[in-house]
């Protein structure tokens, strides 16, 4: 009997527990459907976004476009209407022009016309005597050169105002007569050779203006800024490859002889430096020609083109690296020059060109010991290769003393400088070669700052053979004893 309710008690719990389990599989089954239906919201609310921002991406690029389109529309109007205003300015300066020349040839044929109405006595006075000048030409008083040129004008007045004797000035004129020299026309006689150089020596001696130059002289300014241009591209042309050279083989030996019995230090074949020519502010790459050091020292802004120069014992001019803009340091203009790209040909092999700390050194240049807490050697060598550094700041010294106009920002145009500047280094080695003393007024001290190059050993060997000529200037007695 317990037998039997014992079974029919398990059996009311496994039918029991079966129903909990459908019970279970129910609920499961309800909860995964919610689930699902969550999902798909989540789901389409994603693509309804994605489907809002897409539309908004297409106005906003429509939008793009339009704006763009209007932009585009806008300056193809504005461009065309600045066209058509330059197009018409340039006719209307057209008209202008043609009309000054209209005008400019009836008074020519009316001045001819004048002219061949005189009377015969008039005419043939006038043809025994000379041409007959222009009649609108202004006339101007050149009694100022007039006097100078005479023949019996003092000899140091005439250097004083020329910075030259008059033995070399007829010399620059003998030269360059077959190049600059002007016939006689029908209605005008020609400015005289002598003349046309003095106009040019004077403004580049003192640096001038150009409305005082075309005072003292009885001409035009235009008439004065074109022949100084003209002289200086003959004085480049024709005196330059005869006045300033690198030397020949004899030369250099004789160079050599001088700079080690000046210094003690041998094969030196040049001394170096590089000046600063201040100029006014171009129109194109200001920043390459601003000078930081010199406007910082001076406390004004300054805009300059830099002068490299090579010279001899005498300060000579060798070699000129002329135009570079004023940012740059010496070890750059070196590098730009065609100095350097000889070198690099093996034309400056086994001598060298001694320059100041703002060169590298290498192969051929010679610099001084610049580190800190140098030795009794190195302090000898600084000494005795400062003699030959002196030689050639001297000279540039003396390049601006003599060319004022060194000193000026000048008038003339930044591609113009060039050939002005090459023919005052090109004076300035005749003056230097014929022995023609400068006024000590007109010495002046050089100030231009030198700074360390980046990379200022270029060579390991040209390390070695500086300290090997330090060592031999100090131990063969050769070195001074101011480092003391």
């Amino acid at each position: 009997m317990n037998n039997g309710d014992n079974y029919e008690q398990r059996r009311k719990e496994r039918f029991s527990d079966e129903d909990d389990y459908d019970d279970n599989e129910d609920s499961c089954s309800s909860d995964h459907e919610s689930k699902k239906k969550d999902l798909n919201g989540i789901i389409t609310s994603l693509l309804l976004i994605e489907e809002q921002d897409k539309r908004v991406r297409e106005d906003q690029n429509e939008a793009s476009n339009e704006e763009k389109s209007i932009l585009e529309s806008t300056h193809k109007r504005k461009t065309r209407t600045m066209l058509d205003f330059y197009s018409n300015i340039q006719d209307y300066y057209s008209e202008i022009d043609e009309t000054d020349r209209i005008k400019r040839k009836k008074s020519r044929t009316a001045s001819v016309n004048q002219m061949e109405n005189q009377s015969p006595n008039k005419h043939n006075k006038q043809s025994g005597s000379g041409q007959q000048r222009r009649l609108w030409v202004k006339d101007r008083s050149n009694a100022w050169w007039d006097e100078c040129n005479r023949p019996d004008y003092p000899e140091e007045e005439f250097k004083k105002a020329f910075r030259m004797s008059k033995s070399t000035f007829e010399l620059i004129c003998d030269e360059l007569n077959s190049v600059i020299a002007k016939e006689d026309t029908t209605l005008r006689n020609a400015i005289p050779v002598k003349q046309r150089v003095a106009v040019c020596i004077w403004r580049l001696a003192t640096g001038e203006p150009l409305r005082l130059v075309s005072k003292r002289f009885g001409l035009g300014i235009s008439t004065c800024h074109k022949l100084v241009l003209e002289v200086c591209s003959a004085i480049r042309s024709v005196l330059m490859p005869k006045y300033l050279q690198w030397p020949d083989e004899n030369s250099l030996r004789k160079i050599k002889g001088e700079f080690e019995g000046v210094s003690g230090i041998p094969n030196v074949v040049g001394s170096m430096y590089t000046t600063h020519i201040p100029i006014i502010a171009p129109k194109i790459s200001v920043a390459a020609y601003f000078n930081k050091r010199h406007t910082e020292r001076n406390q004004k802004t300054s805009y300059s083109i830099t002068v490299q120069g090579v010279v001899d014992p005498r300060g000579v001019f060798t070699d000129v690296c002329i135009g570079w803009p004023g940012s740059m340091n010496d070890d750059q203009v070196l590098e730009k020059s065609a100095l350097y790209q000889r070198a690099n040909g093996g034309l400056l092999k086994g001598v060298w060109i001694v320059g100041s700390s703002g060169y590298p050194l290498m192969d051929w240049v010679l610099v001084p010991y610049t580190q800190q807490h140098l030795t009794w050697t190195q302090h000898a060598f600084n000494e005795k290769i400062g003699e030959i550094q002196r030689v050639a700041k001297e000279a540039f010294g003396r390049l601006k003393g003599r060319w004022c106009c060194l000193r000026k920002r000048t008038e003339v145009k930044l591609q113009d400088l060039p050939v002005v500047l090459g023919a005052c280094c090109v004076l300035h080695n005749i003056c230097e070669m014929r022995n023609e003393g400068l006024d000590p007024d007109l010495k002046i001290e050089l100030v231009d700052d030198e700074m360390v190059p980046e990379v200022a050993l270029r060579s390991v060997s040209s390390m070695k053979a500086r300290d090997a000529i330090a060592h031999n200037l100090l131990h063969h007695g050769l070195a001074g004893t101011a480092f003391l």
